[in-house]
């Protein structure tokens, strides 16, 4: 195979260990979930892959941001054409966000320790009548061991079905990160991948070509900033 031929399979992300500065808020969350401005979106670190047989398509506007009562993410899709498809019965399969939280951010294991975290939010699927943002959590496949499980309601989620897609904003509390301490471990461990039926797959430090979803060497590093 010529040399190429290799830099279009191979994804660039792969290449580079990124550190990126997360901002902090406060407050974090409130009744109405929170906003954030541009000052806290997250990069477009999949643009990297552009050209390569890994490119994935744009639609999905991600920005976070922590306080020491936890950390919050939003999140806005657009460009589709289709109803949101969100069902509590199949988390995975559901158009909706998943994140991936080491607490710890150790990079040199490649199975999760019970600082490594996962969470799915929803914009439907919850509520009486399956449309209201649903929160939960995931457990992360060959973990070495789980973190504790979340008790009910810990997660919050709130969401805006829009014509085109969806706005979704999610607040993970400190008591549901298992050794969150700001104040003596600055860096976390992260990932996330916006899952879309109909749009597709949106990830950050790594794609669908690395198990980014179990081994926490493929996530990036979110260092905590004023």
């Amino acid at each position: 195979m010529e040399a190429s031929q290799l830099n279009t399979l191979l994804s660039p992300r792969f290449l580079f260990q990124f550190s990126v500065p997360l901002k902090r808020k406060e407050p974090i969350w409130g009744p109405k979930g929170v906003e954030l401005d541009e000052s806290y979106q997250l990069p477009d670190l999949a643009a990297l892959d552009a050209g390569t047989a890994n490119t994935e398509r744009l639609f999905a506007d991600v920005r976070m941001a922590w306080d020491v009562k936890g950390v919050a993410i939003t999140v806005n899709v657009t460009g589709k054409h289709q109803p949101v498809w969100c069902r509590e019965s199949r988390l995975e399969d559901s158009d909706g966000l998943v994140v991936w939280v080491d607490t710890r951010a150790t990079h040199n294991i490649h199975r999760a320790s019970k600082y490594c975290h996962s969470f799915v939010f929803l914009p439907a699927g919850g509520g009486r009548n399956s449309d209201e943002a649903l929160a939960d959590q995931m457990l992360i496949n060959r973990a070495r061991e789980n973190a504790r499980p979340v008790r009910p309601r810990e997660l919050q989620a709130t969401s805006k079905v829009t014509k085109d897609g969806y706005q979704l904003a999610a607040f993970m509390p400190a008591v549901a990160l298992g050794g969150f301490d700001p104040a003596n471990h600055r860096s976390l461990g992260f990932t996330y991948a916006v899952i879309d039926r109909e749009l597709g797959l949106a990830t950050f430090a790594n794609g669908p070509a690395f198990p980014f979803g179990e081994d926490p060497s493929c996530w990036a590093t979110l260092e905590m900033v004023e």
